[in-house]
């Protein structure tokens, strides 16, 4: 039973529309986008589901998820921030930022934070080494820049994300 296709069948229906019958392998990329939008992951399951779906072997879906820094293949925080690192960026001070951010919240780099809410990445190449430090955050199905980054303005805006998710449970 395809547990993708009966929790978001209108979805995928307007996914593979996109794309000849022929080419529905195209449509890979946006049902693992929609597959990971409820977990922040790309689960096992899910990827049986989309090979299905697409009619390509589960190594292949996979392989996609490997190679793109937009999916996962484990759960992590509700927002990820991925720092760029590349070298462009580690001129700008990147690097240091990394380090400082990830000491400040008391974790490793790759880590999540103890409230579940953040993990912190290092990524190559997010387009913006004129706007380093800088880092791109993904989380509740969103993904927004970050740039000219300090840690301390970066602490704060993690400090206002807290504060609305505190008020998301609260009304719930």
């Amino acid at each position: 039973m395809n547990q993708l296709l009966n929790h978001y069948s209108a979805e995928v229906q307007r996914i593979l529309a996109k794309y000849p019958p022929e080419y529905k392998r195209s449509a890979v990329m946006p049902l693992l986008y929609l597959a990971q939008r409820a977990e922040g992951y790309v689960a096992k399951q899910a990827l049986e589901d989309i090979a299905e779906i697409v009619e390509i072997s589960t190594t292949e879906v996979s392989s996609i998820v490997g190679f793109y820094t937009l999916y996962y293949d484990q759960p992590a925080g509700r927002y990820r921030i991925q720092v760029c690192t590349d070298l462009p960026c580690a001129l700008r001070g990147a690097d240091r930022f990394l380090h400082e951010l990830c000491e400040r919240l008391g974790i490793e780099e790759g880590a999540t934070t103890p409230d579940g809410l953040f993990t912190v990445e290092a990524v190559k190449c997010l387009a913006a080494c004129h706007r380093a430090p800088m880092f791109q955050v993904q989380g509740d199905g969103d993904i927004a820049y970050h740039e000219d980054q300090t840690v301390e303005l970066t602490l704060a805006w993690m400090d206002e994300v807290r504060a609305r998710v505190a008020q998301e449970k609260e009304a719930k």
